[in-house]
């Protein structure tokens, strides 16, 4: 296999998880948009060891410690969103405020009142 598939196919499938996480309001997508992220990056650690055929195979080990922890990541990002989606019944990001410093209601009501 050539280097140059395996780097076009972790260009694509990062891009995905780049427009997934843009694009999308709810936070299960973007956990998983996240997810296809990582794993593009798993895909060149491990392309880039079998090109370079490296007998300590470094790649695959930092392979697995992005797997390790995106998985604890997803368990993290999971509960976050159970607990929000629990007390306000939405998994949409944009209308998950109680986890602001300051609510941007107040903020945008006192930029108005500066401006004029």
């Amino acid at each position: 296999m050539h280097l140059s598939l395996a780097l076009v196919v972790s260009a694509l499938l990062f891009g995905i998880g780049v427009y997934g996480v843009l694009a999308r309001r709810n936070a299960v997508a973007v956990l998983m948009a996240v997810e296809l992220m990582l794993n593009a990056g798993n895909l060149d650690l491990v392309a880039f060891d079998a090109w370079w055929r490296d007998t300590m195979h470094a790649g695959q080990v930092f392979a697995l410690f992005v797997v390790v922890i995106a998985a604890a990541e997803v368990g993290v990002g999971l509960a976050i969103v159970l607990a929000v989606f629990r007390l306000q019944d939405t998994a949409a990001i944009d209308e998950v405020t109680s986890l602001a410093d300051r609510d941007p209601r107040v903020l945008a009501d006192a930029a108005a009142e500066v401006d004029g």
